[in-house]
């Protein structure tokens, strides 16, 4: 494989974040004296980040309160998530083994998501996997974010410059969108959180399991590498 730079999303890509957001969020919602909402539709409500996931719960269980008291919420909700961001999460099966090829083959690796810079940070740490990514960038990070692709190519800038593709990986509309935008390819997971099926979101390439990852990005190799023959 030619090294190549990766960028992952992390929320239904890297790891199953849900159940800590679903905690949180009906802590928040039960402090409004809102219902309960489940762990399954939480997966749906998931990929723009916090206020979204807040908006949408809200919307879901009786609709949005004042700008005030939506205000308080956010607040009590980035507080609760930031005490309990890595309980019941956990990576995908075959994430780390993948990861530690990839590294291995000098691939680099960086992380883009929509969730909040400091809380993605720390949860990749509390997970052990800091050591495989160069670079973390979050919602906050830029004046943009995914859908935009301009979050792809100041995270791109940021890491080593390499002569071989570029390429995202990642589980909504965001970041297949953001990295078909940004003129990079693009692989969609179906494990991850899309309310629309990972095989028509528009990704050059779909995998069902992470240790499928590794074929994939030969195929991008290959056919890169032919093109730049080629031209």
């Amino acid at each position: 494989m030619h090294p190549m730079n990766l960028l992952f999303d992390l929320d239904g890509t890297l790891l199953d974040t849900a159940p800590d957001l679903h905690n949180t969020l009906n802590h928040c919602l039960k402090t409004f004296d809102r219902d309960l909402v489940s762990l399954e539709s939480v997966k749906h409500m998931v990929g723009q980040g916090a206020r979204v996931l807040l908006e949408k719960g809200l919307k879901a269980t009786g609709g949005l309160p004042a700008n005030d008291e939506f205000e308080e919420l956010v607040t009590l909700f980035f507080d609760h998530y930031r005490d309990h961001l890595s309980v019941h999460s956990f990576p995908y099966p075959a994430v780390r083994e993948t990861l530690d090829h990839l590294q291995k083959s000098d691939c680099k690796m960086g992380v883009c998501t929509n969730k909040p810079y400091e809380f993605a940070k720390t949860i990749i740490h509390d997970y052990q996997m800091a050591d495989y990514f160069s670079v973390i960038t979050g919602g906050d990070s830029f004046d943009i974010r995914k859908p935009d692709p301009a979050h792809i190519t100041k995270t791109l800038e940021m890491l080593p410059p390499l002569n071989g593709p570029s390429v995202m990986i990642g589980d909504t509309h965001n970041d297949i969108d953001a990295a078909n935008s940004a003129g990079i390819y693009s692989i969609a997971v179906t494990f991850g959180y899309s309310q629309t099926p990972a095989n028509q979101l528009g990704a050059a390439y779909v995998i069902d399991h992470f240790d499928q990852l590794t074929g994939i990005l030969d195929e991008i190799s290959r056919h890169h590498l032919e093109k730049a023959e080629g031209s």
